[in-house]
């Protein structure tokens, strides 16, 4: 097996995630119409909802819908949150839940372990990008997300008009890292967007499953944090 030089990580769920968390935010919203959801039954549901995303992006993406399909979409991706947390709601309901989401401040912010793992590897002489299906340039979103002068490279649905797992983005994340496809592993949270795509263009995928999404997932290699993310590359590396 190829020397592994170069670490692909995706980002939302798999580098940063909600501020303040998730389940907060959806307690909140939720309150208001009398429905209760803790943390784990928030998971189970975002499980779900990413796993629509990710469905989503890859046939016609959410970026190039009009404003009434994008409505659509995430009144349905909130039925699924709700639906993972124990509550069954009709589209209508679920669609003024999410409009409560919206109206509360949070933001997208890199989980504590990120930045000393991303130093780690870049430390060990890895090449070390990003791969996000964000509709934004690859310098703003490192610049807002901190990530600047931490990573080597980023690449973007913004600047390539591809989501994950179409091939051409991971294709130019591999340009930009010059790295065969075998040197280089991609680390994300989406078995669709991230692992099956990085297989299909002969990518080595790590699932990295911070909530506990798939804890019976064998296919590939699965961590749970940078920390084991690090050990799996280092064994990769010690075959």
């Amino acid at each position: 097996m190829p020397r592994i030089k170069a670490v692909l990580f995706d980002m939302y769920g798999t580098l940063a995630g909600f501020d303040p968390p998730r389940e907060q935010i959806q307690q909140q919203a939720a309150s208001k119409f009398g429905l209760d959801v803790n943390r784990d039954g928030v998971d189970a549901g975002y499980h779900l909802a990413d796993e629509f995303m990710t469905r989503q992006n890859s046939t016609k993406p959410i970026r190039k819908m009009n404003g009434n399909e994008q409505w659509t979409f995430f009144s349905r991706y909130e039925q699924l949150v709700l639906q993972g947390a124990g509550h069954e709601v009709d589209l209508t309901l679920a669609g003024e839940i999410w409009a409560e989401v919206r109206k509360q401040e949070y933001r997208i912010v890199l989980f504590p372990d990120v930045i000393d793992g991303l130093a780690r590897l870049r430390g060990s002489g890895f090449v070390v990008g990003v791969i996000s299906n964000m509709n934004s340039t690859s310098d703003r979103l490192c610049e807002e997300m901190g990530l600047t002068g931490h990573l080597d490279f980023a690449v973007t649905s913004g600047e390539t008009g591809v989501e994950k797992p179409d091939s051409y983005i991971f294709k130019v994340a591999l340009e930009k890292a010059e790295v065969t496809a075998s040197e280089a592993v991609v680390v994300g949270d989406q078995l669709e967007s991230d692992i099956q795509g990085a297989v299909a263009v002969g990518i080595n995928p790590v699932l990295i499953d911070r909530f506990n999404g798939h804890l019976n997932y064998v296919t590939h290699p699965r961590a749970t944090d940078m920390a084991s993310t690090i050990s799996i590359i280092a064994e990769m590396n010690a075959e």
